[in-house]
């Protein structure tokens, strides 16, 4: 099987130039974490994002719903789901809730389709929002976050398209892992007889893990070093390190070749116990 590495993909000079300024304008702005400030900054930067001109408030002879949408632009008039839970930390979301409005509707611009921008644009406002994030970190389009102040993010990590990590408890992806497109992560628990008795519980992924596509990973599962929980599985318990776990609920169906002898050892004794 041959392996590839990954192409260097560069926009021309004026773009790039340009494309830097305007992370480096956003960067220093939202440094200030004034949640008002914030929110004047993100409406301004999505009104010209998808009208292409400066905000200007809507005026009143304007269609309807032509006020809806620049009202919409302003995060101080949009509600978001996290919002609504009782166990937010009310003051640490205000924060982050303009920010994180600003790269929901980033992603959903003409715009956020662009890898190398948008790479950069996210690794940006996750040093806003996030717990911790680290270097050469990539976050592709449509991830959603819910408090943020609970996730934290290592070196090298990659995050693909529409993945969702709730962090309602804590996250934590160590160096190295992988979360593959539309994988949720979840670290909150509902009680079985009443929905609004919540268990946040830490989940953590890694280091040189992969959680692979359509993959759900329950709260408090530590999928552990090099481990794997293969497409569509759910893993509601441990994965061991090196071992590819499968299903619904997800079991080891292998464990990798470059497992130490004992792993490799350990599960071909447990595979032969369970034929006899």
């Amino acid at each position: 099987m041959p392996r590839y590495e990954y192409r260097n993909i560069q926009p021309t000079l004026a773009a790039e130039k340009a494309y830097s300024a305007w992370i480096a304008e956003l960067d220093a702005a939202f440094s200030k974490r004034d949640p008002e400030h914030s929110a004047n900054v993100v409406r301004n930067a999505l009104h010209e994002l998808y009208l292409g001109r400066r905000y200007a408030p809507p005026a009143a002879e304007m269609p309807l719903a032509q006020q809806a949408q620049v009202h919409s632009f302003d995060p101080r008039n949009a509600s978001l789901e996290p919002e609504y839970y009782g166990d937010v930390d009310a003051q640490k979301y205000a924060e982050r809730k303009p920010l994180i409005w600003f790269w929901m509707m980033y992603d959903r611009s003409p715009v956020g389709l662009n890898h190398w921008l948008g790479f950069r644009v996210r690794a940006m406002i996750a040093k806003h929002v996030l717990k911790h994030i680290g270097k050469n970190v990539k976050i592709f389009h449509g991830v959603e976050v819910s408090y943020g102040y609970n996730l934290s993010i290592e070196d090298d990590c990659t995050i693909h398209k529409y993945v969702l990590l709730d962090d309602r408890g804590e996250i934590v992806i160590h160096a190295g892992s992988s979360v593959s497109d539309y994988a949720n992560v979840y670290s909150h628990a509902h009680d079985l007889n009443d929905g609004m008795i919540v268990d946040n519980v830490k989940t953590e992924i890694g280091p040189k893990a992969r959680v692979t596509y359509h993959a759900t990973v329950l709260s408090g599962v530590k999928v552990g070093e090099h481990g794997i929980v293969g497409s569509m599985g759910v893993a509601s318990k441990d994965v061991e390190n090196f071992h590819i776990v499968a299903g619904i609920p997800a079991k080891t169906v292998k464990v990798k070749s470059i497992a130490p002898e004992e792993a490799q050892r350990a599960f071909a004794e447990k595979k032969a116990a369970q034929k006899k």
